[in-house]
């Protein structure tokens, strides 16, 4: 280690959770929307996780920029109250307060011209007291209609190039990359003219959960599952984002987006790419990202046929969560009386390349489900022949858990004990807290780190987005000239609605149960 790095090698927490054996670089992180429910509620938390477990480096900054009316005391208050509710771990009387003296606020209008002047003099101020060498990451954790706003003034003020040549300037952009093709193409085309595309990185925080990496761990590292890994073998895929919660707080942002734009176009096509995905040439960013937009553009488009016989939409009403009595989605606060928003939304794919032709993937997502779990399930082909007649034996599966308890099962038959030949179903199970102990790293901590160390590989692409909207406009556009379906159509509490089960059914399969 050189004496650079060394000097910037913090105190390791005496815990058994991770910690970096390298800090990255110092920079200055510029936190715009600081005042905003994800910033205290997620990102906040996430870098003080980072600096807790010495994954940030002693001299970063932090600067939250706002709108809001505050100074550096009241946003340190309210930070402190962030990471409190966050429950966030704590080593010594001393080691949060540490974290809160590195935070800083600026106000100002995401528009204004003289905002961004004096933004860029407050970090040339701290790239001199806390040697900072030029580092800047600029986070845009405000709603996706204030992100031109910000970019076009980051480029104005001279603050979207780095400082000098050993130094450099990244920027993150939270999802909803756009609402449908042509804006995310119109977005795309004005980040890319005032940031280079190494300098972008557009966050999607599935794909910082462990499993959703170790998804590439296990088919990759492993001589034992990629030659399994395909047509031959593999009779369908099934992949759930549900969630047992209504909309929350989000009721305005959900009524302009609904499932598919919140979780199908980026959570749910994202861990798609990921199963279905060739192997990389080498682990980086540019080659496993150039792996998963060939399978975007490999899924067989939509005709307007193929919308309302393989993908069903749905909207919850009221039912019960935990046993308790829980309200409809058109009864939600903020959320219109006849709204058509779907909160449902499941359909089958078909990917058209030489590995998969033939196999469906199964995709399904919505809001007040009956449990709230996400995960991806790979069901293979019956045994060739059934020299065990008269015993029922299911599909065998893997089942990858992305959340709530992080794992891998995989099931199989076995013979039951006794005198007779009956077969079992029978798991195996890989539990991440129980095989390796103490906590894992949340997915926003994970992300920040790989950016801040220049680490693209879990980051969407350019291409990849606009691939991703090429195959949901097509179902967006339909629905929007055709009347929904009569909503409400499945209770809150449920597995969704019927005609999703008919999907799969139809066919031959069944859903995992939730």
């Amino acid at each position: 280690m050189s004496d650079a790095q060394a000097s910037e090698t913090a105190e390791k927490p005496k815990t058994d959770a991770y910690y970096c054996e390298v800090p990255s670089q110092p920079c200055a992180i510029v936190m715009f929307g600081a005042s905003g429910d994800l910033a205290q509620r997620k990102l906040l938390p996430a870098l003080y996780d980072l600096a807790f477990h010495a994954c940030l480096a002693p001299r970063f900054r932090l600067v939250g920029f706002s709108r809001t009316k505050m100074d550096d005391a009241e946003f340190r208050r309210k930070s402190a109250e962030a990471l409190s509710k966050a429950k966030a771990p704590e080593a010594n009387d001393n080691r949060r307060g540490e974290f809160l003296e590195h935070l800083q606020y600026f106000t100002g209008d995401y528009d204004d011209p003289e905002a961004f002047r004096r933004l860029a003099e407050r970090l040339n101020a701290l790239d001199n007291e806390a040697q900072l060498g030029g580092n800047r990451l600029f986070y845009l954790a405000t709603p996706p209609e204030i992100y031109l706003k910000i970019i076009e003034q980051l480029g104005k003020a001279g603050l979207a190039r780095p400082k000098s040549d050993k130094s450099w300037t990244r920027v993150i952009i939270e999802k909803p990359f756009g609402r449908d093709q042509d804006s995310a193409r119109a977005l795309n085309e004005k980040l890319l003219s005032v940031f280079d595309e190494s300098q972008v990185y557009r966050i999607d925080h599935y794909l910082g959960k462990e499993t959703v990496q170790n998804l590439l761990v296990f088919r990759f590292g492993n001589g034992i599952f990629e030659p399994l890994w395909n047509r031959n073998y593999i009779d369908h895929v099934q992949i759930t984002a549900a969630e047992s919660l209504g909309v929350e707080r989000r009721a305005a942002f959900y009524e302009s987006a609904g499932a598919m734009r919140d979780m199908i176009q980026s959570h749910v096509l994202q861990l798609t790419s990921l199963v279905a995905m060739e192997s990389p040439a080498t682990f980086d960013a540019t080659s496993v990202r150039n792996e998963k937009i060939k399978v975007l553009q490999s899924i067989r488009p939509f005709t307007a046929d193929a919308i309302w016989k393989y993908v069903v939409r749905g909207q919850y009403s009221a039912g019960q969560e935990d046993g308790k009595p829980v309200v409809g989605y058109r009864q939600e606060p903020g959320v219109k009386p006849d709204s058509p928003t779907e909160t449902f939304v499941a359909m089958k794919l078909l990917v058209d390349n030489w590995r998969w032709s033939g196999v469906p993937f199964y995709l399904r997502t919505g809001k007040r489900l009956k449990k709230g779990i996400s995960e991806i399930v790979i069901r293979f082909k019956p045994a060739p022949h059934k020299v065990f007649r008269g015993e029922s034996t299911e599909l065998n599966s893997i089942v990858l858990n992305i959340q709530p308890d992080e794992g891998i099962s995989l099931s199989f038959g076995a013979k039951a004990p006794g005198g007779q030949m009956h077969i079992s179903p029978v798991t195996m199970d890989f539990q991440y807290r129980a095989t390796f102990g103490g906590v894992s790293r949340e997915a926003y901590s994970t992300l920040i780190n790989d950016c801040i160390r220049g680490d693209a590989t879990l980051f969407d692409r350019a291409d990849s987005v606009e691939a991703a909207w090429a195959l949901v406009d097509p179902i967006l556009k339909a629905w929007q000239g055709a009347s929904a379906p009569p909503f409400p159509n499945y209770p809150a509490g449920s597995e969704g609605p019927r005609a999703a089960d008919d999907l799969a059914v139809s066919e031959g399969r069944h859903w995992r149960p939730l």
